[in-house]
């Protein structure tokens, strides 16, 4: 809505030496910058910074403003931080509760940037107010041509807040709000589908997910356990090497009697040089001695050097490892081996990276968690959380104080949170990055560590028997979006999704960002028919094992159908003396055709339709192709077949239908319907022996 314009500020309402950070909760022994502070206000060290995000995300740089933008921004900025400032309410400016996120701001700055730039090409005047609303529709149209509705979303809320902040700022803002009874979303072109929001992250295409999450989990469960073992051999060493290089000679002469082997550099080493050539510096750790430090092996002409040519020109050599043996594999070309050739200091620090992202990938992939909060675990954060396991982590998103929240897992996840809190070098988080071996980066590059983890799986097929991850962009947050999606593709899960994703309002099936989140991708189709069918299979094995056990599978004219289709199905298979196999095979053959359902279960055959009351004098729908389910009549119905799990619904069915009789003045019509629907659900009662 716009307002009356007071008279434009001439002079800045904020004084240089007043924090910008009055209304948050600052770091201990924190000072926030002051507002004088004109090129970068830095919150490193100051405010709680997301794990996930960069020491250069967390400033807000006012550099590459020029002229009254750079004061313009500084205020706008100020108001976001401090929405309840003082001055803020007297003038009258509408303010939300909680300050921005700094995040938010930044975000904010790059849109007045670009704002400022497109004014200056065009020759329009730095004071706002000789701008109009012509402008500014001007300006959107010229985003809408080069970036998404989404993104154009935040330059049209960096435009209203020139409108907002406008009492504040020196010079005045814009005279009305160019979008005038629209929202930000509208005046985007955000839409929203009828049912749900467009979700625009795609989902990971099968033939990424499946490669990927089993390299993952393969590096966990088969690969994990030998790259811990070497990196501990490899710590203990460096711990108990001595930096005097005296007697070497004699130690590794007994080293060599031992049985041991002089390690030679192999071609899966990173660089790959001196192929064949001696490792000495493994060898040095080997022996005892820190290459870094002495000159244990060094090129003089000592005993220990030709003591360990000697070795090599006798066969007393292998390629260079800190282990004996590794995992067996199969290879692509049908034969086994180690899944290694040998790991050495270098490679076992490559393994460890690659280690690190695999259990990253699939924490991620399976506890629908964002990047961020995947980055806030902490060691010890695998907890019970009502009787299950779960992690425990902040809830970044929207959140200034980051509340912990829950995230239920499987076992396996739990597993691989175990193996990354076993390489982490940093003393809480387990997901950060490492700029050394014993020293902990600022921020683990999710994105970029994923792409480089494929590249090295795909390099290393021959070897591991991996199978090649196909070529395409994998980010976290495309996990989530598949993981919703495939967890929806359950009946009934929408609720359990709609928690997980912490989605659940007030009505998690009404929720149209989880609907948008599980909506169906044309890449999965294939793989979720598949899923369905093997699962409507498994309902009818139980089925069949039931009725072999001399259990009633259910009861009505479908049920007595489907038990003798079971007895030809079990004759069979005994007179040839088959076993489960040829029971599955049998049953597959025979095209069952049964729909599962939660009143009871449909045997509709489309080449048999005859009986389906569903459809009888209906409108078939163009199309449209199987029962009608709006129209069944199970107690009427041959097809209908009531399942023992049925029962109890339709008992209670009939003491709600009861109670209902008993109200006292029930309109006779009421009571007429009542009545007809009771005896609906006596006629299919009956068919249950008591």
């Amino acid at each position: 809505m716009n307002r009356p314009l007071p008279r434009p500020r001439v002079h800045p309402a904020f004084a240089d030496d007043e924090p910008v950070l009055a209304s948050h909760t600052l770091l201990p022994d924190a000072r926030s910058p002051l507002f004088g502070n004109s090129e970068t206000w830095c919150f490193n060290g100051v405010l709680r910074r997301p794990a996930n995000l960069t020491p250069g995300g967390w400033k807000l740089m006012f550099t590459r403003f020029e002229g009254p933008w750079k004061l313009r921004a500084r205020e706008v900025a100020m108001i976001e931080l401090n929405p309840r400032h003082p001055l803020v309410p007297a003038s009258g400016i509408p303010a939300p509760r909680r300050p921005n996120d700094p995040r938010s701001i930044v975000l904010t700055l790059n849109a007045l940037r670009n704002l400022a730039a497109w004014a200056a090409e065009r020759g329009l005047s730095a004071d706002l107010k000789t701008w109009r609303d012509h402008h500014m529709h001007a300006y959107l149209a010229h985003l809408k041509e080069r970036m998404a509705a989404d993104t154009a979303l935040t330059h049209v809320k960096a435009v209203r807040e020139l409108h907002r902040c406008g009492p504040l700022l020196t010079g005045g803002g814009l005279p009305t709000d160019p979008w005038q009874d629209m929202s930000s979303r509208a005046a985007a072109g955000v839409t929203w589908t009828k049912t749900a929001r467009e979700i625009v992250t795609p989902v990971i295409p099968p033939e990424i997910w499946f490669p990927l999450v089993n390299a993952a989990w393969t590096y966990i469960d088969r690969f994990g356990p030998d790259i811990i073992e070497a990196n501990r051999i490899y710590e203990n060493l460096r711990d108990c090497a001595r930096v005097d290089a005296e007697l070497s000679w004699l130690r590794l002469r007994r080293w060599l009697d031992d049985g041991h082997c002089v390690p030679l550099h192999h071609a899966h080493e990173p660089g790959g040089r001196n192929v064949g050539g001696i490792h000495w510096s493994l060898l040095a750790w080997q022996i005892g001695f820190d290459p870094s430090r002495s000159k244990a092996l060094g090129t003089n002409k000592t005993t220990a050097r030709e003591l360990a040519l000697a070795a090599v020109a006798r066969g007393q050599c292998r390629p260079a490892s800190l282990l004996d043996s590794y995992a067996t594999v199969t290879r692509p070309d049908g034969s086994t081996g180690h899944w290694h050739p040998g790991l050495d200091p270098r490679c076992l620090q490559v393994e460890i990276r690659n280690l690190r992202v695999a259990c990253f990938v699939f924490v991620t992939a399976l506890s629908m968690m964002r990047d961020g909060e995947v980055h806030e675990i902490t060691k010890g954060s695998v907890v019970q959380h009502y009787g299950a396991p779960a992690i425990t982590s902040a809830l970044i998103k929207g959140q200034e104080d980051f509340p912990v929240k829950h995230w239920w897992i499987i076992e396996p996840v739990a597993r691989a949170i175990a193996t990354a809190e076993e390489l982490t070098p940093h003393p809480e988080r387990i997901f950060t990055g490492v700029r050394s071996r014993t020293d902990p980066g600022e921020t683990f590059s999710a994105t970029e560590s994923m792409a480089a983890f494929i590249r090295h799986i795909n390099a290393m097929t021959a070897l591991t028997g991996l199978e090649p991850i196909p070529e395409g962009r994998v980010s976290p947050h495309m996990f989530r979006r598949t993981m919703s999606m495939l967890t929806d593709q359950f009946p009934g899960s929408e609720i359990a999704l709609g928690i997980q994703l912490k989605h659940a309002a007030a009505r998690a099936l009404a929720n149209r960002t989880t609907q948008g989140y599980a909506a169906t991708a044309a890449s999965w189709a294939k793989h979720l028919d598949q899923a369905v069918e093997a699962a409507r299979f498994r309902n009818l094995r139980e089925l069949f094992d039931t009725h072999k056990a001399g259990r009633p599978i259910g009861f009505g004219p479908g049920a007595e159908q489907l038990s003798r289709t079971f007895d030809k199905i079990r004759d069979t298979v005994t007179a040839q003396g088959g076993d489960a196999t040829v029971e599955d095979a049998m049953l597959k053959k025979a095209r069952i055709s049964i729909r599962f359902g939660t009143l009871n279960n449909c045997l509709f055959d489309a080449a048999n339709p005859v009986g389906a009351l569903c459809l009888e004098n209906a409108v078939i729908p163009p199309g449209h192709t199987g029962p009608l389910p709006d129209r069944c009549r199970p107690e009427r119905c041959g097809n209908s077949m009531l399942g023992v799990q049925h029962v109890a619904i339709w008992d209670s069915e009939d003491r709600t239908l009861l109670k209902l009789l008993d109200t006292p003045g029930l309109p006779a019509g009421r009571r007429a319907a009542l009545e007809q629907q009771r005896a609906d659900v006596h006629t299919l009662l009956r068919k249950v022996p008591r």
